[in-house]
């Protein structure tokens, strides 16, 4: 993968071929990642659980107390 690949990076780590291995980005553009990968993980859990049948408050207060 060339450099042009890779928008955020500050600095590359090669391998001996001259190989892109590591890279090393701002805390701030790091922190936004990190907030979109949860984000996604967020939508997906909430598509997942709109076909769910909603529990009482008893129901899930059982629910926690089998965790």
């Amino acid at each position: 993968m060339s450099a042009q690949n890779y928008p955020f990076a500050q600095e590359f780590i090669t391998d001996a071929e001259g190989q892109i291995r590591k890279v090393v980005i701002d805390i701030t553009d790091y922190r936004k990642l990190i907030e979109a990968i949860e984000d996604e993980g967020l939508y997906r859990a909430m598509l997942e659980a709109r076909r769910e049948e909603p529990l009482s408050l008893e129901e899930a207060r059982k629910e926690m107390e089998k965790e």
